[in-house]
Order: C-alpha cells, then sequence, then structure tokens
C-alpha cells in the first residue's frame, strides 16, 4: 500500500550510505601515507581539493553531523507522510464520522482549533480558514464526506522519539504501534543480528534523536565510525518499514469491518528459495498476477504486507486462475519471501460466490 513511500525513503536512505562510504574511502586517500599521495598531487584538481580539506577529525565530526540530521529528517518526513496518507483514506475506510473514536475526534477537533488559531504563519500558507473547518463541518453535520485534515494531527513539536511517535499515531487512531515496531521482523533483525542484543528499539532511536539534536545545537565533537553511520541508516530504514506494515495492518482490519478484505487461508509450508509454498484456503478465486496480504500478529512477531502471486499449482498442475470453493492445498509463489503461519487476506471481488 506504501510502496511509493518506502521507495523513496530507500532510495534517500541508499543517497545518504553512497555519501558515508564516498568520504570514507576519499579520506583514505586523502590522508595516505605513501608516495601515491605525491604521484596524486601533480593533478591540479586533486591538488586543489587537498588545499581546501580540513582536518580529518573536523570532516569525520561533519560527516557525523550531516548524516544524523539527514537520517532523522527521512525518519520525520516519512511519518508525517504516512500518517497524512492513512487520515486521507479514512472516510472511505469509516464512513461516518461519528463512528471514529474517540480519541481521534478529540484530536481533530482540537487541531482545528489550534490551526484557527496560527492560520497566518508561514507553515500554514497552503490551507484557507475555509479548508480549514470545512471537513470538520462536513463530519459533525453528516453532509457531505468528511475529511481529516493532516495539518490538524501534526502539530507536534517535540522530536518523534518513542513516547512522541506512539501519541502522534494513537491520536490519529493508530494504538500499541511500538508493541507493533519491536515485534516486527526488520527491527528484530537489527536488534538481534546487528545490534547482538546490546541494545533495543527505543535505545536506538532515542539515540539517533539525541545525535540529531547534538548536530543541530553545533555541540558536537564525537566521532562516529563509518560502520556506525551505515548502522544508523539501516535502522533508520527498517523502522520506517515497520510503521509502513503497521498503518498496512489497520487499514486491513478496517477493510475486514466493511467485509471489503477477508481471511481465505494461511500458508502450511514454505521453502525460502523458490519463494513458494502450500497453503490452504478456501472460497476464493486466485489469480496470478493479483495481490494478496499476508499477515501474522502474534506476542513474538508481527507481520503485514502485500505479495504478488506469481504462480499457481493445484493437484502439480499450473494454472493462470484457479476457483477454490472448499478448503483446499494449492501451491502458491510471491514475489517475496513470507513463511509458515501467516493468514492469507484477499479482497471481496476475490470471493467465490
Amino acid at each position: 500500500m506504501f510502496e511509493e513511500l518506502l521507495k523513496t525513503v530507500c532510495l534517500k536512505i541508499s543517497t545518504v550510505r553512497s555519501m558515508i562510504k564516498i568520504n570514507d574511502r576519499l579520506r583514505k586517500i586523502v590522508f595516505q601515507n605513501s608516495s601515491d599521495i605525491k604521484q596524486l598531487k601533480e593533478n591540479p584538481e586533486f591538488a586543489a581539493l587537498i588545499e581546501v580539506i580540513s582536518s580529518k577529525e573536523e570532516w569525520r565530526i561533519y560527516d557525523r553531523s550531516a548524516v544524523v540530521t539527514r537520517l532523522y529528517a527521512i525518519y520525520e518526513r516519512f511519518v508525517e507522510d504516512l500518517i497524512s496518507d492513512w487520515l486521507r483514506r479514512m472516510p472511505d475506510l469509516v464512513p461516518r464520522y461519528s463512528d471514529l473514536g474517540e480519541k481521534i475526534q478529540n484530536t481533530h477537533r482540537e487541531g482545528i482549533g489550534r490551526l484557527l488559531i496560527d492560520i497566518k504563519k508561514n507553515r500554514f500558507q497552503h490551507l484557507s480558514v475555509e479548508k480549514v473547518v470545512q471537513g470538520l463541518s462536513c463530519g459533525i453535520t453528516d453532509t457531505g464526506k468528511y475529511e481529516l485534515l493532516p495539518d490538524a494531527f501534526l502539530l507536534h513539536e517535540q522530536n518523534l522519539r518513542k513516547e512522541v511517535l506512539e501519541t502522534v499515531l494513537k491520536n490519529a487512531g493508530i494504538d500499541e504501534a511500538w508493541k507493533w515496531v519491536i515485534n516486527h521482523k526488520e527491527i528484530k533483525y537489527f536488534v538481534e543480528e546487528v545490534r547482538g542484543s546490546q541494545n533495543t528499539a527505543e535505545g536506538e532511536l532515542k539515540q539517533l534523536v539525541d545525535y540529531r539534536n547534538k548536530a543541530a545545537h553545533g555541540s558536537t565533537n564525537q566521532i562516529l565510525g563509518t560502520q556506525e553511520l551505515l548502522d544508523l541508516g539501516d535502522f533508520v530504514e527498517a523502522l520506517c518499514k515497520s510503521l509502513a506494515d503497521l498503518v498496512t495492518y489497520n487499514i486491513i482490519l478496517r477493510q475486514i469491518d466493511r467485509g471489503l478484505v477477508r481471511e481465505i487461508g494461511n500458508i502450511t509450508e514454505w521453502l525460502k528459495k523458490p519463494q513458494a509454498g502450500v497453503a490452504k484456503v478456501k472460497e476464493v478465486t486466485l489469480t496470478v498476477g493479483e495481490s494478496v496480504f499476508l499477515v501474522l500478529v502474534n506476542k513474538e512477531l508481527s507481520y503485514c504486507y502485500s505479495a504478488k502471486i506469481e504462480s499457481i499449482q493445484l493437484n502439480d498442475i499450473v494454472h493462470n486462475r484457479v476457483e477454490i470453493t472448499s478448503e483446499t492445498e494449492v501451491g502458491l509463489k510471491f514475489d517475496r519471501d513470507a513463511r509458515i503461519g501467516l493468514t492469507i487476506y484477499a479482497t471481496k471481488s476475490n470471493q467465490v460466490d
């Protein structure tokens, strides 16, 4: 659902990684102690570069400040874009404003009030009084389609540490966000494999925010190694993926309530290398090229993502399309990895009458 948002995040983080590696390699070239540097200085462009380079330590401090500032900005922008997308979808997921939770309604009304007071500030130049009040008016009077203006929910002034992130998401109608994050496969892998369980997801996020704040106030003189900077990028990417899956899961829950999506079965066998396995499904039409949702939520793991069906086998025969009327074992290959125990959800249009 949020493939484009994640694609943008991954591209931005990939650029940060590239710059980290480029600067690290360039420092090794510039500050090497060998006859090669003398030969390089014969190139006027390289010689001019050498003259303007600061000390190795100052260069690395600058790298640290630039990287942590950029990574935090990528994370914060992603969270705001994700919540904005979620709020724009809400009128279709919950058609009646009065059916929204009390928390989200209160946040909406309070946010609209604050926007009306601050409407002339530069950050709200894109808004008009009419635009601000229209969505709320339609909602409370039940006349026309209501709108949850994202600006009303994104008035936080604190850094997005764990507690603030939870609050912002909860105010938008998404509960238990951090519980999801720490159980997400990408975050669990980072904490357990990259950090060796020596830190927590909350600790990683706090560290990123602290690094960013020190950089913003010019109070940093601590050097971070190249690998540490790269690891920070990996954490931000994992965190963004976990949050995208969280919002996707909440969308699915609301689509289930409206009868737009339903459970059709679960994966009982899985082979990683071909990214294929066996699923028990019922009362559904499966077609190659169509997508389903794969979900697993328990006390230890959080999974939720869209997967495209690449091939279907029924009774060892390959099919482009199958209609299943009763519980049946079907061989399925997806465009991404899965695992045993995932529940499969499909849209109502795939239901067999």
